[in-house]
């Protein structure tokens, strides 16, 4: 399994790669992660690559590693362990999953996260396309992002959900809160995509003992943070583990995603779901994809603080409807179980393996 991204820094990519990697080996399957690593690797099983740099992509900055060291360290390993199969996620992003479709050692499946626009897709399509056809199994996590891969790159892509852990998050210990206040959670990197600052705004217009968890940070936590600095419902709790994350959303009384665009599947939105906490979410495809179309989860319009705030409040009051969605979501959770994502991919490395001989 190779990462594009560092495993050292918070982002979906990598908790789909550690998720996916966890079930694989839980299943019996050999399974090493390469990826770069800021600090130390999170698992004995990740063999780290280096220290990543930022890259804009996407409306944010991913953590990529595309030295020369990195590619070697990776080329190194594909040599020492003489794995099968490849599974490469963000195959194109600059770095160790470009660099492996580039030499092919092995069969190579490819899983494609990302939609909206990529700038290199659009830049350097010739070459790209001319890479992707060395892929053998290409998937997407949704029909978004499958849609925005064939559109540049060319191909076929199969459509496999984004996984969630659930054990992790239905069987959390709730992190101890001060207060019996009704407590609504964000979590996500403090950029504009991620619409916190429509949170923040429509937290003005909720009653005055609700408390907002602030989870995260980036670029704009500081601004924010001044800008905010009179909003005393707020609760700033900065980077958090992902064993806290679990335990943050067993406690709140809601989930709150607020995204503004460029999101290919709301796996955030199940990890709540799996939590048994309401999720309030913004009115994104993606999101109505995963929430079947407001069944699971409540839907705003997006970028409203307005509709937001009265989504909250709907949510809090946990009425029937309400409780119905909470138990809606959690059977889609385990719907979309990364157990059962693992036995996706496995009857695809198995086809990949009897194809080039592997016994």
């Amino acid at each position: 399994m190779i990462c594009p991204y560092s495993l050292g820094v918070w982002g979906g990519v990598q908790a789909q790669v550690l998720g996916l990697s966890r079930s694989l080996r839980n299943k019996g399957v050999a399974t090493q992660v390469l990826a770069p690593c800021d600090g130390l690797p999170p698992e004995p099983w990740v063999t780290p690559l280096g220290n990543s740099m930022p890259y804009a992509q996407n409306g944010s900055l991913a953590p990529v590693a595309p030295d020369p060291a990195a590619q070697l360290r990776m080329l190194g390993a594909i040599r020492d362990e003489r794995f099968d199969v490849l599974h490469l996620h963000e195959p194109l992003a600059p770095g160790p999953t470009l660099t492996a479709v580039t030499v092919k050692p092995v069969p190579l499946v490819g899983t494609f996260h990302a939609s909206g626009e990529v700038a290199a897709y659009r830049w350097l399509r010739p070459l790209l396309r001319k890479l992707t056809k060395k892929i053998d199994i290409k998937t997407a996590v949704s029909a978004e992002a499958a849609g925005m891969a064939r559109r540049h790159l060319g191909g076929n892509y199969q459509i496999l959900f984004n996984g969630i852990e659930v054990g992790r998050f239905a069987d959390a210990v709730p992190i101890e809160r001060t207060t019996p206040a009704p407590t609504i959670f964000f979590l996500a990197r403090h950029e504009p995509r991620k619409g916190l600052d429509v949170l923040l705004e429509a937290s003005r217009l909720l009653p005055n003992d609700v408390v907002v968890w602030v989870g995260g940070s980036g670029p704009e936590t500081e601004r924010l943070k001044a800008e905010n600095a009179d909003n005393n419902r707020l609760v700033w709790l900065g980077q958090i583990s992902d064993e806290d994350k679990a335990r943050y959303l067993k406690a709140a009384d809601v989930f709150c995603v607020p995204s503004l665009g460029g999101e290919s599947f709301g796996v955030v939105l199940l990890e709540g779901m799996a939590a048994r906490t309401p999720v309030v979410a913004s009115d994104l495809e993606a999101y109505r994809v995963t929430s079947a179309d407001g069944r699971n989860a409540g839907l705003f319009s997006t970028g409203d603080p307005t509709s937001l705030a009265k989504a909250l409040l709907h949510s809090l009051e946990r009425g029937q409807d309400v409780e119905q969605r909470i138990e809606n979501g959690f059977e889609r959770a385990e719907m979309l179980s990364m157990d059962r994502l693992a036995d996706l991919y496995i009857a695809r490395y198995q086809q990949l393996a009897l194809r080039s001989g592997v016994n």
